[in-house]
C-alpha cells in the first residue's frame, strides 16, 4: 500500500534575489514536485525554469549517496566508495596532521552554494574558526557592489521590491532579470501595463533588454562614468531636490565639482553611446518621481565597479526619488535582516580573538593562492583545502591557474557536494551532502524583506548529510569537544537573528518557524527621511570610511584594466571586450548537470556583432576560439546585433567536462580585483576571437 501523499515547505536556497518560498509533494518518501508557494507575497507561486525541476535535481541519477576515496590521478576523477566512519577517520587524520604543524596552511573555499545560514557558514565557519584556519575573503560575486552601497548607504539596503510596480521609470541597471530575478520582472511589467517606462542599460541586449522601451548599450566597465554624466545634466539643469540634498546627503559640492568633469560628450565618448540619449535619459530620471533603479552585480565586475555602484546609487539621493515608497534604488536588501553574524559563526573561537587573526586569503585569487609556495609575506603553504557549496575549478577567475593549484598531488582536498563537479574530481575525498529537501535551515534575502525558515521534506538520499553535520562529524573525529560545533541547526538558526531588533517587533522564534516566514516591519519608504546607516546618518556623497582611510571619497569613474583606455598595448592585440553574464537555464554552475536544462541551452555560444564576425570571416554557426594571454576555449558562433560592437558575450557557467573542449569562460578572465570590496573582475577582460 502507497504511503499518503505529503506536503512540505521549503525556501529555495540559491543565489538569487528572489529567495522563492516552495511548496515540495512527497510521495512514498520521495519529492515529485516542486512549486511556488502562492502564499508567500514575493513568490506569488511562481518558480523558475530552474528550480521548477528541483526534483530532478535532488532524484539525479548521478547524485553522490556514499563518501568517495581517489584512486586515480587527480583531475581524472576516479574515486572506489568508502564508510563515513573510515572518510572522517581519513579526513581527521590528515587534518590533525596538518593543524598541529600549522592551522593557517588548512583553507576553506565556500561561497553561495547554498544561501542558508546553517548549511552555508554557519556550523563550517565555527569549525573553521576553532581550527585557527586561514580565513577566506569571500568576494567572488557582489563584494565590489556591496562596499559601494556600504560607503554611501551605511549596507546593503534599498527600497523594496514589492513597490517598483507603482513606478513610473524604472532603469534596469546592469541586469537581467528575465534570466536572474523573475518576480521582480513580472513587477516591473505590471507597471509597464500602467504605463511605466523600462530603460535597460547593459552592454548585451539581453532578453530583458529586448522587452523595454529602451536599450542603452554602453562599454563594459564604463557604467560609473554614465552616472556621472547624469549627474552632470541633472545638476546643470537644476534637476535636483535640493531639500533633500541638504537634509539627508553629505558632500554635494564636492560631488557637484567631480560631475563637472563627466559633460555629456565626454561621457558618450567614453561609453560609446549617444550624446542626447544620455542627455535626455537624465532629463527623464530627474523629471519623473516615482523614478526607480534596479541595480544588478553584473555591472562592479570591473576594475572600477565599487565606485560605479556609489555612483549610480548617489543619484536617487540627487532627486529625492527616496521620497515615494515607488522611487530610489535596489541593489541589495540583505542589510535589513538582523543578523548576528557573531553569534552565528562564533569568531571568538578563534585562538588569540581578537588581536591575533590568521590570514586571509582572497578567493578570487584561489590559483595563485594554491600554487605559492609559502613565505614569510604570504604565509604558510596551504596543505589542506575543504570545499563546499563552490565548484572553484569551474567558478574561479583564471581557471587554468586554478586547476593547476587543485592538481598538486601534496594539497590534501575534501569537497563537500552533490555531484561529482569538475572540482571534486580533484578531491581526494568526496563527502555527499544533502540538498535544501534533505535539511534544516534559515534564511534571509538580497531581493526581499522576509526572513525565511526551510523544513526538510524528505530523508537524506542514500548516505548523504547536511554539511553542518558533516563538519561536526570531522571535528568529533578529531577529538575536538568545543559545545559551539555540537549545537543543533535550530539552535545555530536560532542564534543568527538579533531577536530584540525593531524589525522583528511580535515576532519570536516559534512564530518564524511555525508560520515558515516573517516581513521584516520597515516603513513603505525606508530612505524617504534619510535614516542612512553611515557614520553621519545620511547619503554620502563623500565617503567619511573612505576619506579616514586615505582613498578618494568621492565617486569616480576607473577605466577598465583591460580596455582602450586602461590597457592599449592590451588592447591592441584584444580588441574584443568579453563579458560572461549567467545563462538563463543555469545559476553560476548549479543545473548545468540537469540534463532537460542543458539540452535546452544547447551547447556553449558566443554572440558577435556582424561587422566584428565580418573582419575575422567569422559566419554564423561556425566554431570559433576565444583567447588571449590567459587562456582559450571553443564555442559556436552566433552573429547578432545583441551583441554591441567591439563585445562579445558567452553566456555560463558549464562545467568543463560538459563543454565540448572541456573548458569554460573562466580561461580567459583574470584573478585581478575591483576598486573596492576586493571583488572579481569576471567582465574585465580583453579577447580575440578566431575561426577555430
Amino acid at each position: 500500500m502507497n504511503a499518503p501523499t505529503e506536503f512540505a515547505r521549503a525556501v529555495c536556497p540559491h543565489d538569487c534575489p528572489d529567495t522563492c518560498a516552495m511548496r515540495v509533494t512527497v510521495e512514498n518518501g520521495k519529492a515529485v514536485k516542486v512549486i511556488g508557494d502562492p502564499d508567500h507575497p514575493p513568490t506569488q507561486g511562481v518558480l523558475c525554469t530552474k528550480v521548477s525541476r528541483y526534483a530532478e535535481r535532488v532524484h539525479h541519477p548521478q547524485r553522490l549517496t556514499t563518501p568517495l576515496k581517489r584512486v586515480g590521478p587527480k583531475g581524472e576523477g576516479r574515486f572506489e566508495p568508502i564508510s563515513w566512519d573510515e572518510a572522517l577517520t581519513l579526513a581527521a587524520a590528515r587534518l590533525s596532521e596538518i593543524v598541529r604543524r600549522e592551522p593557517q596552511a588548512v583553507l576553506p573555499y565556500s561561497y553561495a552554494g547554498t544561501m542558508g545560514l546553517v548549511q552555508g557558514d554557519g556550523v563550517a565557519q565555527r569549525f573553521f574558526h576553532k581550527l585557527g584556519a586561514s580565513r577566506l575573503d569571500r568576494t567572488i560575486c557582489a563584494a565590489a557592489g556591496a562596499a559601494g552601497l556600504k560607503y554611501t548607504y551605511g549596507g546593503s539596503i534599498g527600497m523594496h521590491v514589492e513597490f517598483f510596480d507603482e513606478s513610473d521609470l524604472i532603469l534596469i541597471w546592469g541586469a537581467n532579470p528575465i534570466a536572474s530575478s523573475l518576480h521582480f520582472w513580472t513587477r516591473a511589467q505590471a507597471a509597464k501595463r500602467r504605463g511605466a517606462r523600462l530603460v535597460a542599460i547593459d552592454p548585451y541586449r539581453s532578453l530583458t533588454a529586448e522587452k523595454c522601451h529602451q536599450h542603452i548599450a554602453l562599454r563594459p566597465g564604463t557604467d560609473g562614468a554614465f552616472a556621472l554624466g547624469m549627474m552632470h545634466v541633472l545638476i546643470t539643469e537644476g534637476l535636483l531636490d535640493h531639500a533633500y540634498i541638504a537634509d539627508h546627503t553629505l558632500g554635494f559640492e564636492a560631488l557637484k565639482e567631480r560631475a563637472m568633469a563627466y559633460p555629456p560628450a565626454r561621457v558618450a565618448q567614453i561609453c560609446g553611446v549617444d550624446e542626447q540619449e544620455l542627455v535626455e535619459l537624465a532629463r527623464l530620471y530627474g523629471r519623473t518621481r516615482k523614478s526607480a533603479i534596479r541595480l544588478n552585480y553584473g555591472m562592479q565586475r570591473v576594475r572600477g565597479g565599487g565606485n560605479a555602484t556609489r555612483a549610480i546609487a548617489c543619484l536617487p539621493s540627487l532627486t529625492g526619488a527616496w521620497r515615494d515608497r515607488a522611487g530610489g534604488l535596489l541593489l541589495s536588501s540583505s542589510g535589513w535582516a538582523p543578523l548576528d553574524l557573531n553569534a552565528l559563526q562564533r569568531p571568538d573561537l578563534i585562538p588569540g580573538w581578537p588581536s591575533a587573526l590568521p590570514r586571509i586569503i582572497n578567493m578570487n585569487a584561489i590559483g595563485d593562492a594554491l600554487l605559492h609556495p609559502g613565505d614569510a609575506a604570504f604565509g604558510p603553504k596551504v596543505e589542506a583545502l575543504i570545499v563546499y557549496n563552490s565548484n572553484p575549478v569551474a567558478v574561479a577567475p583564471d581557471s587554468a591557474r586554478v586547476a593547476a593549484g587543485f592538481a598538486r598531488e601534496d594539497l590534501f582536498t575534501i569537497v563537500l557536494e552533490h555531484f561529482q563537479t569538475d572540482t571534486a574530481d580533484y578531491a581526494d575525498l568526496i563527502l555527499p551532502a544533502t540538498t535544501q529537501l534533505e535539511h534544516f535551515d534559515i534564511h534571509k534575502s538580497y531581493g526581499h524583506t522576509h526572513v525565511m525558515i526551510n523544513q526538510p521534506a524528505i530523508a537524506p538520499v542514500g548516505e548523504a548529510r547536511p554539511n553542518s553535520e558533516i563538519f561536526r562529524g570531522i571535528a568529533r573525529s578529531m577529538g575536538i569537544d568545543e559545545p559551539a560545533l555540537y549545537e543543533s541547526d535550530e539552535d545555530v538558526a536560532r542564534a543568527a537573528l538579533v531577536w530584540g531588533n525593531a524589525a522583528l517587533e511580535g515576532v519570536d522564534w516559534q512564530t518564524l518557524n511555525d508560520k515558515g516566514w516573517v516581513q521584516l516591519k520597515l516603513p513603505d519608504a525606508p530612505l524617504a527621511e534619510g535614516g542612512f546607516r553611515t557614520p553621519s546618518g545620511k547619503c554620502e556623497f563623500v565617503s567619511t570610511l573612505l576619506e579616514k582611510a586615505g582613498e578618494d571619497p568621492v565617486p569616480d569613474y576607473l577605466p577598465p584594466y583591460e580596455s582602450i583606455d586602461g590597457s592599449p598595448e592590451l588592447a591592441a592585440r584584444y580588441p574584443l571586450a568579453m563579458i560572461s553574464p549567467p545563462a538563463r537555464n543555469f545559476l553560476n554552475s548549479t543545473f548545468v548537470n540537469v540534463e532537460s536544462l542543458r539540452l535546452t541551452e544547447g551547447e556553449p555560444h558566443l554572440d558577435i556583432h556582424p561587422i566584428d564576425a565580418g573582419a575575422r570571416a567569422i559566419e554564423d554557426g561556425q566554431a570559433v576560439r576565444i583567447f588571449n594571454d590567459r587562456g582559450s576555449m571553443t564555442a559556436r558562433a552566433r552573429v547578432t546585433e545583441r551583441a554591441k560592437q567591439g563585445v562579445v558575450v558567452g553566456l555560463s557557467i558549464w562545467w568543463k567536462k560538459l563543454s565540448p573542449d572541456g573548458r569554460n569562460a573562466n580561461e580567459v578572465t583574470s584573478q585581478a580585483l575591483t576598486d573596492l570590496g576586493g571583488s572579481a573582475t569576471f567582465y574585465d577582460c580583453l579577447v580575440e576571437v578566431e575561426r577555430a
